[in-house]
């Protein structure tokens, strides 16, 4: 198994549905925002829990795993997407910026605040094919 697919296991069966269920039920958890996205090929509602990327009305992310996640192939193909910031859903229009650099891009996001340092240090070590994902806010 490689890095990719331990990850991803851990990630899918284990993290995503705690942290996801938690920030659904209004538990904060510095750090932590949720994505929803539209699946690609079901049309349903896809959420997961990402990095606490606000920046006023703006929203970035550093997709750990590049065009390889699920969220930004479904954001390739509908890039409408919500993110629920605390108790608030926010909707917004995703792009992908494969010409940004997503370690300076984490760099600034961590002078936000520390749990965005937190999250860098995550995404960095477990992370294969790093990619920024910036949402403007409506």
């Amino acid at each position: 198994m490689d890095k990719y697919q331990l990850v991803t296991f851990v990630q899918r069966r284990i993290a995503n549905p705690i942290i996801r269920t938690a920030l659904l039920r209004g538990i904060p958890l510095p750090g932590y925002a949720l994505l929803e996205t539209t699946g690609r090929k079901s049309g349903q509602p896809r959420r997961v829990p990402v990095g606490d990327g606000l920046d006023g009305d703006v929203f970035w992310i550093v997709a750990e795993h590049g065009r390889r996640s699920a969220y930004v192939r479904n954001i390739e193909a509908n890039p409408r997407v919500r993110v629920r910031v605390g108790r608030q859903w926010r909707t917004g229009t995703a792009h992908i910026l494969t010409d940004d650099d997503p370690r300076e891009r984490q760099r600034e996001l961590s002078r936000l605040r520390l749990s965005a340092r937190l999250n860098a240090v995550a995404v960095r070590s477990l992370g294969t094919d790093l990619l920024t994902i910036r949402i403007d806010l409506d």
